[in-house]
């Protein structure tokens, strides 16, 4: 019988990094304050963030009541809503509700409460949509044959394809791809031989070359993207790889996103002195402000707190005997590290600007939450996890 004394243990180093990113976006949205567009100026983002916090830690506590084991119950109930939730935006149900903003159908505008982006909950409830199913299959199967190997991809991707193509279609790639990071990820820790997974990183590169070959030896061929919802996408891509020839439209946002981390040097340029103008400064380029301030030391700050996030997340993952759990930590370890690199990477100039915010630091409600039910669910799994004397 388990002892009820020490049956809960909760993580406070993960519990200190994550304070430790609150302060560091609460303070850096009180920075940028003053130099934020005269439309949205009066809006004080830093104390709707507190509140965002202050909600998401009551979120982790509701995450945590329940037995992390149960949403194995709720797994095709929660799903469900996320998927019913994404048709209602793609389908303009219900119509007064639907909100679209910058060409974009992802949002739900509820009187009184503000806007909600179903997406991103959606992400949590594929996170745990696919660690139920690759648990349940490899609970079936001990000694799985390669046919099973390739019944548990299908599967998976049954799972994962429906909501990452209502999300492409709004059209908002950047949420589509954090769905395939977060398949990706389970993938990998799926049990699915390796031969299996290089023959589909290898489609997968290949692909990519062909597409990059096209793109250089046949731009004409791109004119059908440029005529279709996935407009923004080809123009951010120009933006990317060339964005001194198109320096007045795709490419402005990353040159002025290298500009003010650029200037910042290593010690930066103080507290509250921004020189340089960014768009969506609040939300997607949030960590543009905090280099230009602190310099090469503050982003590396921020990189270190969320390698000790990450580390410490796989840590509990490697931790918990059960499978489910296991999964549950790597699905969400997936999602922050895709999250994170491509959110930095994209105001380096390593991968094209997409409109994905940057996890706990940048300003929105709908992510925060969700971010916060996905380390409440690893909150849970540590809780849990028991060790005992002579574990191996």
């Amino acid at each position: 019988m388990q002892n009820k004394t020490n049956r809960y243990h909760i993580d406070y180093f993960l519990i200190s990094v994550l304070i430790l990113l609150a302060v560091l976006s609460v303070f850096t949205l009180y920075t940028i304050q003053p130099y934020l567009p005269p439309a949205i100026k009066e809006t004080k983002f830093y104390l709707k963030q507190g509140t965002w916090f202050i909600l998401g830690g009551l979120m982790i506590y509701l995450m945590m009541i329940l037995d992390y084991d149960r949403y194995r119950k709720l797994t095709w109930y929660l799903y469900g809503v996320g998927l019913a939730l994404l048709l209602g935006l793609q389908f303009n149900i219900p119509s007064p509700l639907v909100l679209t903003l910058n060409n974009a159908t992802s949002w739900y505008s509820i009187p009184k409460l503000g806007t909600i982006q179903p997406g991103e909950f959606m992400k949590v409830f594929l996170i745990i949509a696919l660690s139920h199913v690759i648990t349940s299959h490899n609970e079936k199967r001990k000694s799985p044959f390669i046919k099973d190997d390739l019944w548990l991809l299908v599967k998976i991707l049954t799972v994962a394809i429906p909501p990452t193509l209502l999300v492409a279609m709004q059209p908002d790639l950047g949420t589509a791809l954090v769905y395939l990071s977060i398949t990706g990820f389970l993938i990998l820790v799926s049990g699915i031989r390796w031969r299996i997974l290089f023959a589909i990183l290898g489609l997968i590169f290949v692909t990519a070359g062909i597409l990059f070959g096209i793109f250089f030896l046949f731009p004409g061929l791109f004119k059908l993207v440029e005529e279709s919802i996935f407009s923004h996408a080809l123009e951010r891509f120009y933006g990317w790889l060339a964005p001194e020839q198109y320096a007045n439209s795709y490419g402005l946002q990353l040159i002025r996103a290298m500009l003010s981390i650029g200037s910042g040097q290593l010690f930066g340029k103080g507290i509250m002195n921004l020189e340089i103008y960014i768009p969506e400064r609040h939300t997607d380029m949030i960590f543009t402000a905090i280099a230009e301030q602190m310099g090469f030391i503050g982003g590396s700050l921020v990189v270190m707190l969320f390698f000790l996030l990450i580390y410490r997340i796989i840590h509990i993952s490697l931790d918990c005997k059960d499978p489910f759990g296991g999964y549950l930590g790597a699905g969400t370890a997936g999602m922050i590290t895709y999250q994170v690199v491509q959110n930095i990477g994209m105001s380096l100039q390593l991968l094209p600007i997409t409109g994905l915010p940057l996890p706990f630091l940048s300003y929105g409600g709908s992510s925060l939450i969700a971010y916060m039910m996905a380390i409440g669910l690893v909150l849970n799994v540590r809780s849990r996890t028991q060790n005992f004397m002579f574990d191996s």
